[in-house]
């Protein structure tokens, strides 16, 4: 009876051990072998995240049915790179080596939040906190202290720290440009050139034109003349939005830290953001004896050296506008 006995439990064993067998095959080939895929989803590594809390963490989710084998297989075939903090796109479905190296070695999302030349600080705030994806409130920040980029950021990130970005990016532009000033320039401080460089900004969409621009205001502040700058009206009236209607007169004649027509030198600080490039114009500005600008029909402005110059670039602009019905 012994021997029958001996022959059961060795058919039994040999049945359990090719059960295992056909097991751990299994759990082999879902970690190798790459599945079909059918979508992608967003998975984000926590910064300072384990691997056994990721593993956790990606079960909870659904990328996988088991932590525990997911970490078993990590560790032993996963090799040692570290899985990288962010947020990824993972297939799903998809095999257990296929998260893993895109959790290590794969690109993190990116998203940006873009800052154009000339937007002022309510509306730098406006485009933040219509970011969705951002957490938190901010004020909006001070006039002149954002460098205007596109920043990158990750899903759940503070307004806050992507705000201090923006500011962090404009001191370190100021402290690379500011050392290359040149001889025509007229501001003194690297807050004075920001000043300036947002009235330019204001004043001219087209680029070629910063450099000029730039050089005649810089005549201007030179031999003691206003700058009557049109931004600089405004920019008390709606902290740099829209006017949405034509400058009335006692708007110009209005006597407040920011208004040119009725002020000398700089208004008290900037009226918008300024970009790279017209921070840069304003340190090595154009030589020009220029003094006066009317817009034409370029796009751009028609400038002048004398007041009988720019009266007649005035009345061919004034013979434009009233020819479409403008005036």
């Amino acid at each position: 009876m012994a021997r029958p006995a001996r022959r059961k439990a060795g058919v039994v064993l040999s049945l359990a051990l090719l059960a295992l067998a056909l097991f751990a095959g299994w759990q082999l080939a879902t970690w190798y072998i790459p599945s079909a895929l059918e979508e992608e989803r967003p998975f984000i590594v926590p910064e300072g995240a384990s691997l056994t809390g990721v593993a956790h963490k990606l079960e909870e989710e659904g990328f996988i049915a088991d932590a525990e084998t997911f970490l078993l297989f990590a560790k032993v075939l996963g090799g040692n790179d570290p899985i990288k903090a962010g947020e990824f796109l993972l297939p799903v479905p998809a095999s257990g080596n296929q998260l893993l190296s895109i959790l290590q070695g794969g690109d993190v999302v990116r998203r940006f939040v873009t800052i154009p030349e000339g937007m002022p600080s309510v509306m730098v705030r406006d485009r933040l906190m219509a970011e969705e994806l951002l957490t938190g409130d901010v004020e909006a920040p001070p006039e002149g202290s954002v460098l205007p980029e596109s920043y990158d950021f990750e899903r759940g990130e503070s307004r806050a720290a992507v705000l201090a970005r923006m500011q962090q990016a404009m001191r370190d532009t100021l402290a690379e440009l500011w050392p290359g000033k040149g001889p025509r320039s007229v501001v003194s401080t690297p807050e004075e050139a920001v000043i300036l460089a947002s009235i330019v900004e204001k004043e001219t969409g087209v680029p070629q034109e910063r450099g000029m621009v730039a050089g005649l205001y810089s005549n201007r502040l030179r031999q003691g003349m206003r700058l009557q700058a049109d931004p600089t009206i405004i920019y008390p009236i709606t902290k740099g939005r829209p006017l949405g209607r034509r400058i009335r007169r006692s708007e110009i004649d209005a006597v407040n830290d920011y208004n040119t027509y009725s002020m000398d030198g700089l208004p008290r600080g900037a009226i918008t953001n300024p970009g790279r490039e017209a921070i840069a114009a304003v340190l090595n500005p154009d030589e020009t004896d220029a003094l006066f600008m009317v817009a034409d029909d370029s796009g751009g402005h028609a400038f002048a050296a004398t007041y009988a110059e720019h009266q007649a670039n005035v009345e061919r602009w004034y013979k434009i506008r009233r020819e479409r019905g403008e005036m």
